[in-house]
């Protein structure tokens, strides 16, 4: 094993080798993004597909890892920031940076082992999540907001994994079909929301977390359903009390072949190999 690496050897004697040959997607590079790409490399991460449309700003500055004023005043692509980071981490890295929306390049998200989702709205939320259905690979949302509560304020969080033949986020009741009516009737008028660098590096830490457990697992205690609620206020993470009330049920979202499956998945593995 790599000396860099001894210190994860209680993750498995394969698993440098096993992070060095995974193949990880992170769609979205800002304040949540950015930590995850960070950490990934830090843990030897071989292969990255990083996808944001976006160019620094100075509102960035604030939770954006490894952006600087000078990326601001040249309008520095996120995606080229990542890069620059994980390369400053691993220079072996293999990286593809698509600077533009990743829908127009979902098909490079098929060969991935897992697809990381660090993004704002509900609705591409859900279209993550069905295009990482459609290829069957391990989808891990992370998120946060600020809420006004009058006369303070109120921070929170997720971390979700959504796994193939398991419960979904519409099952989780984390998507549902009033937020996604609400958000498309405010879309393009709801403004920025707040983030900060803090609940940022939290959330994004448990996500890798679960990412590492998913790849090179270090207790028995696996599960294939997680919904982490965090509560900023009293820097508390706890399992959502709403998975105790699905522990039987399975999900109805992606449960037939018309939405489950890479239908091109076959043939072209023939024709490869």
């Amino acid at each position: 094993m790599n000396e860099r690496h001894t210190r994860q050897e209680f993750l498995g004697t394969r698993s440098e080798e096993i992070f060095k040959n995974c193949r990880v997607s992170i769609i979205g590079l800002g304040g949540g993004g950015s930590h995850v790409v960070q950490q990934l490399a830090h843990i030897g991460v071989g292969n990255f597909r990083i996808f944001d449309a976006d160019h620094v700003e100075d509102s960035n500055l604030n939770r954006l890892v490894g952006a600087t004023e000078s990326d601001v005043a040249s309008k520095t692509p996120k995606t080229v920031v990542a890069a620059q980071l994980i390369k400053g981490i691993n220079p072996r890295t293999s990286i593809v940076y698509i600077p533009k929306k990743w829908q127009g390049s979902a098909d490079l998200l098929r060969d991935s082992d897992v697809i990381f989702g660090c993004v704002d709205s509900f609705s591409e939320r859900q279209q993550i999540e069905t295009a990482a259905r459609r290829y069957m690979i391990p989808y891990i949302d992370i998120g946060m907001d600020v809420h006004d509560l009058g006369n303070q304020f109120a921070i929170s969080g997720q971390v979700i994994l959504s796994m193939p033949g398991e419960l979904c986020m519409k099952c989780m009741g984390f998507l549902r079909d009033d937020l996604l009516a609400r958000e498309a009737e405010r879309y393009g008028a709801a403004g920025p929301r707040p983030q900060v660098i803090w609940p940022n590096g939290v959330l994004a830490s448990l996500a890798v977390g679960i990412f590492v457990q998913l790849m090179t697992p270090w207790h028995h205690n696996h599960k294939r359903v997680w919904y982490l609620e965090y509560d900023g206020n009293s820097q508390t993470v706890m399992t959502s009390n709403r998975l105790e009330h699905l522990r039987e049920a399975t999900c109805t979202h992606f449960a037939s072949l018309d939405n489950l499956g890479d239908p091109f998945w076959l043939p072209s593995k023939a024709i490869t190999g």
